[in-house]
Formats: C-alpha cells, structure tokens, sequence
C-alpha cells in the first residue's frame, strides 16, 4: 500500500510534467473527488494552469500551478502513472496487472502525454487546495525534538501513536511494524512510557529505515515483511511472532526481543 515512500517515488515521477499545461481533466469515477465538487468543476480549475512544482507532505501528494494545488491521496491501492511510465510496478494488495477501468483520474497536456491516478479498490482522493494543517511533521524530515513531542503525554500504544499521522505524517502500517521491529520496541507500549534513550534509537531506525527502504523500492521490502503471516516467525531470533490489533491495524511483533 502507498505509504511515504512509495509517495516520495510518485512525487519524483510527478517531476516529469513541471512546465507542462493542462489541457483537460478527465474525471470518469467522481467517487473519488472532494470538496464537493464534480468533475467539471475540477476540468475548470486546473484548465490552461501550467505546473509549477510536485511536493509532498506525509502520504499526500501535491501539483502546484499557480492557481489551485491539486492534492492527490491513494488510499491503499492507488498508483500514479506520467506517460505509460509507472513509479511502483504494482502493490502488494493492488492488481499486478494494467486495466482501464481502473484509472480514476487524469490529467491531458498541451505538449502530449498525460498523468494518472490507477486504483484498483477506489480508496484514493483527489482535492483541491487541500487542507494539510493538521498533519505532523513528515516522517522523512523527522527530527528528535520532534519525535519526542510526538510521543510525549501519550497515553495510548506507541504504534498508534506512530500511525497517527496527526503526529508523524507518512508513516504507515508495515513501516512502523518494521521501525519497531528494528528498534526493539513493542507495539503494545504507551508511548508516553518511552524514555530517552529509547526515543533516540527509535529515531534513529525510522531514519535508517527509510533510508535504506527507499533504496530497496519501497514499504514492503522489510526484513520483517515475509514473515508477517501466521506461522511466521521473528528474522532475528527464530521466536513465532505475534499478531495483535493496534490503532485499526494488524501488527506482528517479536515477544522476545521487542519490549
């Protein structure tokens, strides 16, 4: 599923249509759209707007054009797609295969070419001038103070806490299950419980993380990632994994090395 690094390759995709104006929008699933708006609405925006810059924030990807920012969220499914190129070839629980009805949204340039939102399961969003005031800081950009003041007071689990995108923007379910598998931490803790030192490895793992998660392609190439399964067992230490529900999500963790 697109969590901020299968994003952060969408935004490096999205690169390719800066400079490029808009000639259409095609908006065949209004589902999908916010705001309370239709797809006309939308084709009138963004019309004759040439883009400017291609940023992100957490999970939420976004195309300036000198008049309304378009912000595009994929929910679990969604795939950007710039010219018949991909950025992620499929996701773990999307389709592993190309099909028309899927494209959701789109957008058609002037100089030829075109950008698309593929989502299979219609979870994704598209908006415009989204509100993003309320996310915490992003995950790829985290520092120690901020992480700390992310989980300080926190009365509930370190995982939802994590997941929580009002505190850590872009951090999603197998990422954190892997950061805290890494650091040694239980999904299960408070996380106002972490003290000190635990917080700086923590921050240091979710750096080295998605560093070196990011080289590899993405969320889903964990160490932890194949063994997330009944009968799984921890790659660290040979002990079953146990599988609980933390924040909505289902978690697999270590009860021997994470504490």
């Amino acid at each position: 599923m697109p969590e901020i690094l299968e994003v952060e390759a969408y935004r490096r995709l999205a690169e390719r249509v800066v400079g490029r104006t808009v000639v259409a929008v095609d908006t065949p699933d209004n589902r999908i759209l916010r705001g309370g708006l239709d797809g006309s609405a939308f084709d009138q925006a963004l019309t004759g707007r040439r883009l400017m810059a291609a940023r992100r924030v957490g999970k939420v990807l976004l195309l300036d054009s000198g008049g309304p920012t378009l912000g595009l969220r994929f929910g679990m499914t969604g795939r950007l797609l710039v010219d018949g190129r991909a950025a992620i070839e499929y996701l773990e629980w999307g389709g592993r295969r190309a099909d028309p009805a899927w494209e959701r949204f789109s957008l058609h340039f002037r100089s030829g070419g075109r950008l698309w939102i593929d989502d299979p399961r219609r979870l994704g969003s598209v908006e415009l001038d989204p509100d993003l005031s309320a996310l915490g800081p992003d995950a790829l950009s985290l520092s120690l103070q901020e992480l700390r003041g992310a989980l300080t007071g926190g009365q509930g689990p370190l995982k939802a806490r994590l997941l929580d995108q009002k505190r850590v923007a872009g951090l999603g379910n197998l990422l954190v299950d892997e950061v805290l598998w890494r650091s040694g931490l239980s999904p299960l803790r408070l996380a106002g419980s972490i003290v000190d030192d635990e917080v700086r490895r923590l921050h240091r793992t979710i750096r080295r993380t998605l560093d070196q998660m990011g080289r590899r392609g993405g969320s889903h190439t964990g160490d932890l990632f194949e063994q997330r399964g009944h009968g799984g067992s921890c790659p660290r230490d040979g002990v079953a994994l146990q599988r609980v529900t933390v924040g909505g999500r289902t978690s697999w963790w270590c009860p021997r090395h994470q504490a």
